[in-house]
C-alpha cells in the first residue's frame, strides 16, 4: 500500500511517468475512504476514471463517494454510465436505491428495486429482496416486509438471516398463521432447521396456542440444547399455562447458558410468587434489585413477599426505598397505607391512600383502602365524607353504597343506612361481600340479614 500511495502521489504531483493498474485505483480508493479521508478518495476516484473511462467498477466507487458527500444527482448520473458498461452490477442498483432514499424518495427506491428484482437470479436477487425489505421498513410498508422475506425463504429455505428477520416481523404483523406455514414447508424439507422450529413456535405463541409451541421449542431445544432464546420464550409459554415449576427449570437453563439478567431473575421469582413461596420469590428479586437497584419495581415486589408473610417493618423498609426513587407511584402508596394501617399507623396510612386517590380519583382500590382505613379507626365522620367523594369520583360504583351504609350504622344512623343499603341490593346484591369483609358484624341487624337472606333464596317460578 505505501509503494501504492508513493507511485500515486508522483502521479499527482505530475514528476513521473507511471502508470497505475484500475484494480490499484481501487485499493487506493478504499484506503483513503478507510480513512475517513473522504475528498482524497473523490479525488483518486476522478484520477481513476480519467485514466479508465469505461471502467464501471470506478464510476461505481465514485458514486458511493459522492452519496457520502451528499451530491446525489450526480452519483446516479454516474450509475447511469456504469449500467450502460455494465448492467448487471447489483452494486448499481443498491447505490441509486441508498441516492433515493437519500432524497427521501422511498416509492422511487422501491420501484427501482422491484423492476431489478426480475433482472437477477441466485444470491444478488436475495441480496436485492433484503434491500427492498429495508426500504419497505423506512417507509412503514409493514406487510410487504414480510412478503420479501417470504419469498427469499422460497428461494432459501435455510437462509439465516431471513429466518431471524420473518420470525420479528410475524410478531409485528401479526400473520402467525402464514408463518405458521411456510415454516411447516421448511421444517417438512429439514427437519433439523432449529431456527425454523424456533420460528414456527414463536408464531404458535402468537396465537396463543401455548401447549403447540411449547411442543416446536423442545424440538428447537433438541436440535441445539444451547438455544437460550428458545428456553426464554418456552419459559413465557409455560406461565401462561400456568406451569410454573417448569417454567422455572426453563429460565434456570436460560441463566446457565447466558449472562445474568434482571428480567430473567425476575420472571423466575415471578413463577415463586404464584407458587405461593415468598421466601424463594424474594430471593430471585433480590438477585434482580442487585442487578438494577434503581429498579423501584423490583424493590416493591420484595416488600409484597414480607406482606405476604406478615412481616411488617421490613415491608416499610423496601417500600420506603421504592417510594425515595418513584414518590408518586399509586402502587407504591397503596402498599404502604395498607402496611401502615396494619402497624396501627393511622395518619402515615390515610397520608399514603390520599395521595393514590389523588393520583387515580377514577380506581375504585385505592378508595376502598381509604375508607377500609377509616372506618377501622372509628373515624366514622371522615370515612363516610370519603364514601361520598368515591361515589362521585367514581362514577356512582355501588359498592360504595355498601360501604357508607356500614358507616352510617357503625355511627346509629339506622334509617339512613338501611335505605342506602337497599339501593345497594337493588344495583349490586353480590358486592354485599364487600360491605361483609368490611365488618362482618353488620349482619347482626335484623333487615339486612333478612335483605341479603332474601337475595340468596331460590326464587320460585
Amino acid at each position: 500500500m505505501d509503494e501504492l500511495l508513493r507511485q500515486y502521489r508522483l502521479l499527482m504531483s505530475g514528476r513521473g511517468t507511471i502508470s497505475l493498474s484500475e484494480d490499484s485505483f481501487e485499493r487506493i480508493i478504499d484506503h483513503f475512504d478507510e480513512d475517513d479521508d473522504l475528498q482524497a478518495a473523490i479525488e483518486a476516484a476522478e484520477t481513476g476514471i480519467g485514466q479508465y473511462p469505461f471502467s464501471a467498477a470506478l464510476l461505481i466507487k465514485k458514486a458511493d463517494l459522492l452519496i457520502s458527500d451528499k451530491r446525489y444527482q450526480e452519483s446516479l448520473d454516474l450509475l447511469d454510465r456504469a449500467e450502460v458498461l455494465d448492467s448487471m452490477d447489483i452494486d448499481i442498483w443498491i447505490l441509486r436505491t441508498d441516492a433515493w432514499l437519500a432524497m427521501d424518495q422511498q416509492d422511487k427506491a422501491a420501484r427501482l428495486l422491484e423492476e431489478a428484482i426480475g433482472r437477477f437470479s441466485g444470491d444478488d436477487r436475495l441480496d436485492l429482496l433484503f434491500e427492498l425489505a429495508d426500504v419497505y421498513d423506512d417507509y412503514e410498508a409493514f406487510e410487504k416486509v414480510f412478503d420479501c422475506l417470504r419469498m427469499i425463504l422460497e428461494e432459501d429455505p435455510n437462509n439465516e438471516e431471513a429466518l431471524y428477520k420473518i420470525c420479528f416481523w410475524t410478531d409485528f404483523t401479526g400473520r402467525n398463521e402464514e408463518s405458521i406455514r411456510i415454516h411447516q414447508g421448511i421444517i417438512d424439507a429439514n427437519p433439523y432447521n432449529e431456527l425454523a422450529w424456533f420460528n414456527l413456535a414463536a408464531a404458535y405463541q402468537g396465537l396463543r396456542l401455548y401447549e403447540k409451541s411449547v411442543d416446536a421449542y423442545q424440538y428447537a431445544i433438541a436440535i441445539n440444547e444451547k438455544f437460550d432464546h428458545a428456553y426464554r420464550n418456552m419459559a413465557d409459554a409455560y406461565i401462561r399455562l400456568r406451569k410454573y415449576r417448569d417454567a422455572i427449570e426453563a429460565l434456570e437453563k436460560v441463566i446457565e447458558l447466558s449472562r445474568p439478567e434482571e428480567v430473567v431473575y425476575e420472571a423466575i421469582g415471578h413463577c415463586f410468587d404464584r407458587l405461593k413461596n415468598p421466601a424463594q420469590a424474594r430471593f430471585y428479586f433480590r438477585k434482580a434489585s442487585h442487578l438494577n437497584p434503581e429498579d423501584a419495581k423490583l424493590l416493591h415486589r420484595i416488600a409484597v413477599t414480607y406482606i405476604q408473610e406478615e412481616n411488617w417493618q421490613p415491608a416499610v423498609r423496601y417500600l420506603e426505598m421504592a417510594l425515595r426513587i418513584a414518590r408518586n407511584n399509586h402502587e407504591f402508596n397503596l402498599s404502604m397505607g395498607e402496611v401502615q394501617m396494619q402497624l396501627g399507623n393511622i395518619r402515615e396510612a390515610v397520608e399514603h391512600l390520599t395521595m393514590v386517590v389523588h393520583a387515580r380519583p377514577r380506581n375504585i382500590t385505592g378508595w376502598e383502602a381509604l375508607i377500609r382505613c377509616l372506618y377501622d379507626a372509628g373515624l366514622y365522620l371522615e370515612a363516610e365524607a370519603q364514601s361520598c367523594a368515591a361515589y362521585l369520583a367514581t362514577g356512582g360504583k355501588p359498592v360504595l353504597l355498601f360501604y357508607r351504609a356500614a358507616v352510617l350504622l357503625a355511627m346509629h344512623k339506622t334509617k339512613e343506612a338501611l335505605l342506602l343499603f337497599g339501593q345497594a341490593m337493588e344495583l349490586a346484591p353480590r358486592k354485599v361481600a364487600k360491605m361483609l369483609d368490611l365488618d362482618p358484624s353488620v349482619v347482626q341487624h335484623p333487615q339486612v340479614a333478612e335483605a341479603i337472606a332474601r337475595h340468596r333464596r331460590p326464587k320460585k317460578r
